[in-house]
């Protein structure tokens, strides 16, 4: 189980992440973060229907209604050209922030400690 700050913290770019394959609804984006993950992230809808609707106020997402072939409307959210540009600020961010995991975690660093 993951912490919770580092959820919310990493919920805006794997969402804008995920919407970068094409349109998803907020079930299959819980799915895709759950196989993601393996396991390890387990979102609920009270968790991420909020999120998504603050993206879309931002204009870093938008929604539209799909009519499926059973008659039953769904709500798809697709990556806007400015979610676009987030998502790339976050992933390099992401990805420094993850460089510098790996040289800590290697071991075979010199620090200067004080």
């Amino acid at each position: 189980m993951a912490y919770k700050t580092l959820v919310a913290a990493s919920t805006k770019p794997l969402v804008l992440s995920i919407l970068s394959y094409g349109k998803s609804y907020g079930y299959q984006i819980i799915k895709n973060i759950e196989q993601l993950s393996n396991g390890e992230l387990e979102w609920t809808d009270a968790m991420l229907y909020p999120v998504l609707h603050r993206m879309e106020k931002d204009g870093l997402i938008a929604s539209e209604w799909i009519v499926l072939d059973n008659g039953r409307k769904r709500k798809y959210y697709s990556i806007t050209e400015s979610g676009k540009e987030e998502r790339e600020m976050a992933k390099a961010q992401w990805n420094n922030v993850n460089m510098a995991f790996n040289r800590l975690w290697k071991g075979n660093l010199t620090l200067d400690l004080g």
